[in-house]
């Protein structure tokens, strides 16, 4: 099994609700255990269109037995079962999974770059993550410290928990 970091975000349609049954189906995925979710950030979109609503994003800790490319596979499912469609490069979407980390992996393949390229300049992952794991490192440097240099996060909001633990 290979530990792995997940970003997940919604700024269309029940973005909570679709949050929360992505992160069950992935949770229910043949090859992936999840270890840990992080709490809800309420962020502004970060590039494309202007004008578009604000993202629910969170971050998750799995394990998998999948291959990169499988898995990446597998969370484009669930995207696509969430009627997520790529139409405008950073527009608006049902739901977006991002694959941050496999392992101590590093690649640039063009399908997916690992650590995710842009990942440590996030704080739309980075701060939901650090609150998941004030101790997680990426690419040799604290997530909390990407995090608080992050152009983003000053705006970044927790949400208030809907469910005890989160």
């Amino acid at each position: 099994m290979v530990a792995c970091i997940l970003a997940l975000g919604s700024n269309l349609g029940e973005r909570a609700g679709t949050l929360e049954a992505a992160v069950a189906e992935l949770g229910s995925t043949d090859g992936i255990e999840l270890v840990a979710v992080s709490p809800t950030a309420v962020t502004q979109p970060v590039g494309g269109p202007s004008g578009q609503p604000d993202f629910l994003n969170l971050v998750l800790s799995i394990e998998t037995s999948l291959e990169p490319l499988a898995l990446l596979a597998a969370c484009q499912d669930i995207e696509r079962a969430h009627h997520r469609t790529r139409e405008v490069r950073w527009g608006p979407r049902t739901l977006d999974i991002d694959v941050i980390t496999y392992g101590e992996e590093s690649s640039n393949d063009p399908v997916l770059s690992l650590p995710h390229p842009r990942a440590a300049q996030r704080g739309f992952v980075l701060l939901p993550w650090s609150w998941m794991d004030p101790d997680a490192v990426l690419a040799g440097e604290p997530v909390a410290d990407l995090a608080a240099a992050a152009a983003d996060t000053p705006g970044i909001i927790r949400a208030e928990p809907k469910v005890a633990g989160q």
